[in-house]
């Protein structure tokens, strides 16, 4: 089978499961297997694939074709400025997460030296996007799953920033280490009830762990208010993500533990997605 023949073998079976982007996916698996890129294999669609490349490539179109996450089988996702390694441990970072990243950028300048707290960090894509570009600061990146952590320590040591982050298996509860400038979170924010009405490619792929939060989805916001109360410095900033619905219960939250609550960040479908909070005493 030559180039052109896998391309219309990938595209007939994607799009024959309903696969949006069919035709870009298959060619993104198709260079995948050939460790080259989309354009090179179209200027070459004569070559052949040899017997072992077919077959990892006919194992990716399966995986696909059920719905399994590009960034899962290429094992790379982009977020902010740089590319991240992911897998199925991790939740795939996401454009309005980003929001976050921008805040905190927002917040410092080019010679900030912040200590900052990542709560719940999976890949490690947000504290790392901010020490890129905030050399000077510090992180303590904590989860609560092992395997999380394990990715998110990866991608600390591709984007050579292993020395400017220290990675906690632990859960914000049982957290008790220093006081910081900044805590940011991206935490599980979806009522258990929801998580069945979630798309295939997430309730089938995603870990559970990083995306339900109890019966009204804010148990583990919750926590996080109420933690980031004992371990931030006075006037220290909490910036975390929400889910939909549940911008007034959280306010509301967040006022009961003496936070001023600064700026609400709206995503491109117009919810609010970001709050930004600072500490009062």
């Amino acid at each position: 089978m030559n180039y052109l023949e896998a391309i219309n073998y990938g595209n007939k079976l994607l799009k024959s499961n309903n696969i949006k982007n069919y035709s870009l996916d298959t060619e993104l698996l198709l260079a995948k297997v050939l460790k080259s890129t989309r354009e090179k294999i179209i200027i070459n669609l004569n070559d052949k694939l040899r017997p072992k490349k077919l077959n990892h490539f006919k194992e990716f179109i399966f995986r696909r074709q059920n719905k399994e996450p590009m960034a899962y089988i290429l094992n790379t996702k982009e977020f902010w400025k740089n590319s991240f390694f992911v897998n199925n441990n991790v939740l795939i970072p996401r454009p309005e997460t980003e929001i976050i990243v921008q805040e905190v950028l927002n917040l410092t300048n080019k010679n900030s030296s912040k200590q900052l707290l990542d709560v719940g960090t999976g890949s490690g894509c947000i504290i790392l996007s901010v020490i890129k570009e905030r050399p000077k600061c510090y992180g303590i990146a904590i989860d609560i799953s092992k395997k999380a952590l394990n990715v998110a320590i990866d991608n600390a040591k591709i984007h050579h920033l292993q020395n400017k982050i220290k990675f906690i298996n632990n859960d914000i509860d049982k957290f008790n280490y220093s006081k910081y400038d900044i805590i940011l979170s991206n935490p599980p924010y979806i009522k258990n009830s929801e998580l069945i009405g979630l798309e295939s490619n997430i309730k089938l792929y995603e870990p559970k762990i990083a995306l339900g939060a109890g019966v009204d989805g804010l148990r583990e916001i919750k926590k996080l208010i109420t933690k980031s109360k004992k371990l931030l410095k006075l006037n220290g900033k909490l910036i975390f993500e929400i889910g939909n619905n549940q911008l007034f219960y959280i306010m509301d939250i967040l006022r009961k533990n003496s936070f001023y609550i600064n700026k609400i960040c709206y995503d491109l479908q117009n919810y609010p997605r970001v709050i930004i909070s600072t500490k009062l005493n």
